[in-house]
Protein backbone atom coordinates (compact mmCIF):
# COMPACT_ATOMS: atom_id res chain seq x y z
CA UNK A 1 0.00 0.00 0.00
CA UNK A 2 1.41 3.51 -1.55
CA UNK A 3 2.51 6.29 1.63
CA UNK A 4 -0.35 8.49 -0.19
CA UNK A 5 -3.43 5.51 -0.08
CA UNK A 6 -2.21 5.01 3.76
CA UNK A 7 -2.37 8.69 4.82
CA UNK A 8 -5.90 8.92 2.98
CA UNK A 9 -6.99 5.77 4.78
CA UNK A 10 -6.06 6.68 7.89
CA UNK A 11 -8.12 9.32 8.72
CA UNK A 12 -10.73 7.86 7.31
CA UNK A 13 -10.82 5.22 9.70
CA UNK A 14 -10.50 7.49 12.23
CA UNK A 15 -13.50 9.84 11.10
CA UNK A 16 -15.87 6.07 11.18
CA UNK A 17 -14.47 5.21 14.26
CA UNK A 18 -15.40 8.46 15.76
CA UNK A 19 -18.42 8.42 14.43
CA UNK A 20 -19.49 4.69 15.41
CA UNK A 21 -18.70 5.49 19.27
CA UNK A 22 -21.03 8.99 18.90
CA UNK A 23 -23.70 6.74 17.39
CA UNK A 24 -23.50 4.13 19.98
CA UNK A 25 -23.34 6.77 23.41
CA UNK A 26 -26.45 8.76 21.19
CA UNK A 27 -28.17 5.09 21.11
CA UNK A 28 -27.37 3.65 24.24
CA UNK A 29 -27.50 7.28 26.36
CA UNK A 30 -31.07 5.94 28.13
CA UNK A 31 -29.33 2.74 29.10
CA UNK A 32 -26.85 4.63 31.00
CA UNK A 33 -28.59 7.28 32.18
CA UNK A 34 -31.42 5.19 34.01
CA UNK A 35 -29.60 1.90 34.97
CA UNK A 36 -32.31 1.18 37.88
CA UNK A 37 -34.49 0.31 35.25
CA UNK A 38 -32.68 -3.36 34.83
CA UNK A 39 -33.24 -4.15 38.71
CA UNK A 40 -35.67 -7.00 39.83
CA UNK A 41 -38.32 -5.86 41.58
CA UNK A 42 -38.29 -7.44 44.82
CA UNK A 43 -40.97 -5.91 47.14
CA UNK A 44 -40.68 -8.69 50.18
CA UNK A 45 -37.34 -6.95 50.87
CA UNK A 46 -39.23 -3.66 51.95
CA UNK A 47 -38.88 -3.08 55.48
CA UNK A 48 -40.84 -0.12 55.82
CA UNK A 49 -44.11 1.45 54.75
CA UNK A 50 -46.90 0.24 52.22
CA UNK A 51 -47.04 0.10 49.01
CA UNK A 52 -48.76 3.07 46.95
CA UNK A 53 -49.78 2.85 43.32
CA UNK A 54 -50.00 6.37 41.42
CA UNK A 55 -51.31 6.85 38.26
CA UNK A 56 -49.73 9.85 35.60
CA UNK A 57 -51.78 11.60 33.71
CA UNK A 58 -50.10 10.13 30.66
CA UNK A 59 -51.50 6.66 31.77
CA UNK A 60 -48.90 5.32 33.37
CA UNK A 61 -48.58 3.56 36.97
CA UNK A 62 -46.01 4.01 39.31
CA UNK A 63 -44.85 2.10 41.90
CA UNK A 64 -44.30 3.14 45.69
CA UNK A 65 -43.53 2.73 48.98
CA UNK A 66 -45.51 5.27 51.97
CA UNK A 67 -45.13 5.60 55.08
CA UNK A 68 -47.57 8.31 56.64
CA UNK A 69 -46.48 9.87 59.79
CA UNK A 70 -48.39 11.17 62.44
CA UNK A 71 -51.01 13.64 62.23
CA UNK A 72 -49.96 17.13 60.84
CA UNK A 73 -46.51 16.18 60.81
CA UNK A 74 -44.79 16.64 57.23
CA UNK A 75 -44.28 13.77 54.83
CA UNK A 76 -40.91 14.04 52.62
CA UNK A 77 -41.17 12.98 48.93
CA UNK A 78 -38.34 11.15 48.02
CA UNK A 79 -37.31 10.96 44.03
CA UNK A 80 -34.05 8.66 44.14
CA UNK A 81 -30.96 8.19 42.32
CA UNK A 82 -30.43 6.61 39.25
CA UNK A 83 -29.60 3.30 40.25
CA UNK A 84 -31.48 3.03 43.31
CA UNK A 85 -34.47 1.27 44.41
CA UNK A 86 -37.49 2.42 46.96
CA UNK A 87 -37.20 -0.44 49.30
CA UNK A 88 -32.83 0.54 49.81
CA UNK A 89 -34.69 3.74 51.58
CA UNK A 90 -35.47 1.55 55.07
CA UNK A 91 -32.72 3.53 56.68
CA UNK A 92 -34.20 6.69 55.92
CA UNK A 93 -37.84 5.53 56.70
CA UNK A 94 -37.19 4.23 59.74
CA UNK A 95 -35.09 7.56 61.19
CA UNK A 96 -38.13 9.82 60.01
CA UNK A 97 -40.57 7.71 61.38
CA UNK A 98 -38.97 7.64 64.88
CA UNK A 99 -39.69 11.22 64.52
CA UNK A 100 -43.11 11.20 63.08
CA UNK A 101 -42.21 12.14 59.61
CA UNK A 102 -43.46 10.65 56.99
CA UNK A 103 -42.04 8.92 53.33
CA UNK A 104 -43.21 8.33 50.10
CA UNK A 105 -40.44 7.34 47.73
CA UNK A 106 -41.70 6.17 44.46
CA UNK A 107 -40.27 4.36 41.68
CA UNK A 108 -40.10 6.36 38.43
CA UNK A 109 -41.68 4.95 35.33
CA UNK A 110 -39.60 1.88 33.51
CA UNK A 111 -38.29 1.67 36.82
CA UNK A 112 -39.41 -2.30 39.35
CA UNK A 113 -42.91 -1.78 39.78
CA UNK A 114 -43.63 0.72 38.00
CA UNK A 115 -45.28 0.82 33.76
CA UNK A 116 -43.78 2.87 31.12
CA UNK A 117 -40.15 3.86 29.72
CA UNK A 118 -37.75 6.26 31.61
CA UNK A 119 -37.23 9.94 29.60
CA UNK A 120 -36.95 13.27 31.18
CA UNK A 121 -40.63 14.64 30.27
CA UNK A 122 -41.46 11.38 31.91
CA UNK A 123 -39.61 11.80 35.25
CA UNK A 124 -40.88 15.17 35.72
CA UNK A 125 -44.34 14.06 34.74
CA UNK A 126 -43.76 11.16 37.83
CA UNK A 127 -42.60 13.87 39.95
CA UNK A 128 -46.10 15.82 39.95
CA UNK A 129 -48.02 12.74 39.92
CA UNK A 130 -46.29 11.41 43.29
CA UNK A 131 -46.78 15.24 44.56
CA UNK A 132 -50.47 15.16 43.87
CA UNK A 133 -50.92 11.78 45.38
CA UNK A 134 -49.34 12.65 48.40
CA UNK A 135 -50.88 16.28 48.75
CA UNK A 136 -54.63 14.45 49.49
CA UNK A 137 -53.36 12.50 52.25
CA UNK A 138 -53.56 13.34 56.23
CA UNK A 139 -49.92 14.92 56.18
CA UNK A 140 -49.60 17.04 53.15
CA UNK A 141 -47.03 19.53 54.03
CA UNK A 142 -44.61 18.01 51.64
CA UNK A 143 -40.72 18.53 51.78
CA UNK A 144 -38.97 17.61 48.50
CA UNK A 145 -36.01 15.03 48.82
CA UNK A 146 -34.26 14.56 45.78
CA UNK A 147 -30.77 12.60 45.44
CA UNK A 148 -28.30 12.58 42.27
CA UNK A 149 -30.84 12.13 39.16
CA UNK A 150 -33.74 12.54 41.18
CA UNK A 151 -32.29 16.65 42.35
CA UNK A 152 -33.53 17.44 38.72
CA UNK A 153 -36.89 15.86 38.85
CA UNK A 154 -37.37 17.52 42.85
CA UNK A 155 -36.08 21.06 41.54
CA UNK A 156 -39.11 20.77 38.74
CA UNK A 157 -41.30 19.52 41.38
CA UNK A 158 -40.76 22.32 43.38
CA UNK A 159 -41.29 25.02 40.73
CA UNK A 160 -44.68 23.86 40.03
CA UNK A 161 -45.97 22.31 42.89
CA UNK A 162 -46.06 24.43 46.75
CA UNK A 163 -43.72 22.19 48.44
CA UNK A 164 -43.02 23.08 51.99
CA UNK A 165 -38.77 22.54 51.50
CA UNK A 166 -36.62 20.97 49.31
CA UNK A 167 -33.37 18.70 50.00
CA UNK A 168 -31.00 18.55 46.90
CA UNK A 169 -28.50 15.52 48.15
CA UNK A 170 -25.81 15.68 45.28
CA UNK A 171 -27.23 18.11 43.00
CA UNK A 172 -25.93 19.08 39.28
CA UNK A 173 -26.31 22.13 37.53
CA UNK A 174 -27.65 20.36 34.36
CA UNK A 175 -26.87 16.42 33.78
CA UNK A 176 -25.87 17.95 30.34
CA UNK A 177 -23.07 19.74 32.30
CA UNK A 178 -21.88 16.44 33.76
CA UNK A 179 -22.19 14.77 30.55
CA UNK A 180 -19.82 17.83 28.74
CA UNK A 181 -17.64 17.39 31.45
CA UNK A 182 -17.42 13.22 31.30
CA UNK A 183 -17.53 13.19 27.61
CA UNK A 184 -15.55 16.53 26.33
CA UNK A 185 -14.41 14.88 22.89
CA UNK A 186 -18.20 14.74 21.76
CA UNK A 187 -20.77 16.77 20.88
CA UNK A 188 -23.12 16.15 23.85
CA UNK A 189 -25.19 19.62 23.67
CA UNK A 190 -26.37 18.44 19.98
CA UNK A 191 -26.91 14.29 21.29
CA UNK A 192 -28.47 14.73 24.79
CA UNK A 193 -32.00 14.05 25.35
CA UNK A 194 -32.75 14.35 28.83
CA UNK A 195 -30.32 17.63 29.81
CA UNK A 196 -32.21 18.05 32.97
CA UNK A 197 -31.41 21.48 33.55
CA UNK A 198 -32.04 22.43 37.06
CA UNK A 199 -29.67 25.33 36.34
CA UNK A 200 -32.62 27.16 33.90
CA UNK A 201 -35.49 26.78 37.16
CA UNK A 202 -33.40 26.70 40.29
CA UNK A 203 -34.39 30.50 40.20
CA UNK A 204 -37.77 30.06 40.12
CA UNK A 205 -37.82 27.77 43.76
CA UNK A 206 -38.17 30.16 46.09
CA UNK A 207 -38.97 27.60 49.11
CA UNK A 208 -36.15 26.82 51.86
CA UNK A 209 -33.67 25.02 50.14
CA UNK A 210 -31.12 22.61 51.70
CA UNK A 211 -27.71 21.36 49.42
CA UNK A 212 -26.04 18.14 50.70
CA UNK A 213 -22.53 17.47 48.25
CA UNK A 214 -20.01 14.67 49.10
CA UNK A 215 -16.67 16.41 49.04
CA UNK A 216 -15.07 13.38 47.70
CA UNK A 217 -17.79 13.20 44.80
CA UNK A 218 -16.62 11.80 41.73
CA UNK A 219 -20.02 11.56 39.89
CA UNK A 220 -21.16 14.79 40.14
CA UNK A 221 -18.68 16.51 41.40
CA UNK A 222 -19.07 19.13 44.19
CA UNK A 223 -18.52 22.05 41.80
CA UNK A 224 -21.33 21.43 40.25
CA UNK A 225 -23.78 21.53 42.97
CA UNK A 226 -21.87 24.27 44.24
CA UNK A 227 -22.53 26.17 40.59
CA UNK A 228 -26.34 25.24 41.20
CA UNK A 229 -26.28 26.22 45.20
CA UNK A 230 -24.94 29.67 44.09
CA UNK A 231 -27.56 30.55 41.14
CA UNK A 232 -30.25 29.21 43.77
CA UNK A 233 -32.54 32.12 45.74
CA UNK A 234 -32.43 32.66 49.44
CA UNK A 235 -33.44 31.26 51.96
CA UNK A 236 -30.19 28.59 51.41
CA UNK A 237 -27.43 26.59 53.06
CA UNK A 238 -25.41 24.12 51.85
CA UNK A 239 -23.54 21.28 54.06
CA UNK A 240 -20.25 19.37 52.69
CA UNK A 241 -19.56 16.30 53.63
CA UNK A 242 -15.66 16.50 53.58
CA UNK A 243 -15.25 12.30 53.77
CA UNK A 244 -17.97 11.45 51.20
CA UNK A 245 -18.60 10.63 47.97
CA UNK A 246 -21.42 10.24 45.53
CA UNK A 247 -22.80 6.22 46.82
CA UNK A 248 -21.57 6.89 50.56
CA UNK A 249 -23.19 10.05 51.03
CA UNK A 250 -26.00 8.42 53.64
CA UNK A 251 -24.71 8.20 56.75
CA UNK A 252 -25.98 9.10 60.36
CA UNK A 253 -24.95 12.99 59.67
CA UNK A 254 -27.06 13.52 56.70
CA UNK A 255 -29.96 12.37 57.78
CA UNK A 256 -29.65 13.78 61.02
CA UNK A 257 -29.08 16.86 58.97
CA UNK A 258 -32.45 16.14 56.79
CA UNK A 259 -34.44 15.67 59.87
CA UNK A 260 -33.28 18.80 61.41
CA UNK A 261 -34.17 20.58 58.44
CA UNK A 262 -37.41 19.63 58.33
CA UNK A 263 -38.57 20.12 61.72
CA UNK A 264 -37.43 23.55 60.96
CA UNK A 265 -39.58 24.01 58.62
CA UNK A 266 -42.34 23.43 60.91
CA UNK A 267 -40.95 25.91 63.92
CA UNK A 268 -40.86 28.79 60.97
CA UNK A 269 -44.72 27.76 60.05
CA UNK A 270 -45.64 28.62 64.23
Amino acid sequence: MSAARLLLIMPLGAAFAYVSIVSLVFLSQRTLLYPGTSAIHAPERATWGKNAYINTPDGETLHGLYSQGEADRPCVLLFFGNGDRVDSYDFLAHALAARGIGLLAISYRGYPGSTGAPSEAGLLTDGIAAFDWLSARPNSNIVVLGRSLGTGVAVNTAVLRPAAGVVLVSAYLSVLSVAQTRYPFYPVALLIKDPFRSDLKIAKVRQPKLFIHGRLDDSIPLSSGEALYRIAPEPKQMLIEDGSGHNDIWNDSTVGDVIRFVEALEEDDT
